[in-house]
């Protein structure tokens, strides 16, 4: 599969080294040369002779989404820092290239609920935070009522 990441930070990094250990063909595109680095932490070898691509350029440019391969993609992953590039280059993704997976980070939770409901495929770190939070408090609330508090 080839997968695509724009996005090269610590989120996008770490996904693109995972696909790469998995077999995948990445490709990771940032618009900061210094991402390149991220994406080498924890191999034996450079990122390109371990099999990945690194493209400098703004995802919302197409020439740098086809510099990056977004053409032979088999999966989008839209993970920059900012909620309404990743809409947006997703949407580009889904219906400009047909890329059959796509997937955008989206940081605001009512917003990503509303692109989930629109079609888009999201993913929300701070849903699952609150979440992980909300349940970790119930259970020490749980602890303390039946300890006697």
């Amino acid at each position: 599969m080839f997968v695509l990441i724009a996005g090269g930070g610590r989120v996008g990094s770490s996904l693109a080294r995972a696909m790469l250990r998995d077999g995948h063909t990445v490709s990771c595109l940032d618009e900061d040369s210094e991402a390149h680095a991220r994406l080498e932490i924890g191999l034996e070898q450079s990122w390109e002779d371990a099999g990945g691509q690194f493209t400098v350029g703004t995802a919302l440019e197409i020439e740098a989404l086809e510099e990056a391969g977004i053409e032979q993609a088999d999966a989008f992953v839209a993970a920059t820092d900012g909620d309404n590039t990743n809409i947006v280059i997703a949407q580009i993704a889904r219906q400009r290239f047909n890329v059959p997976t796509v997937i955008a980070r989206i940081l605001d939770p009512f917003r990503a609920e509303w692109y989930e409901q629109q079609g888009l495929r999201t993913i929300c770190p701070t849903r699952v935070a609150i979440e992980m939070l909300e349940t970790e408090v119930k259970e020490a609330a749980s602890r303390a009522s039946g300890a006697g508090g």
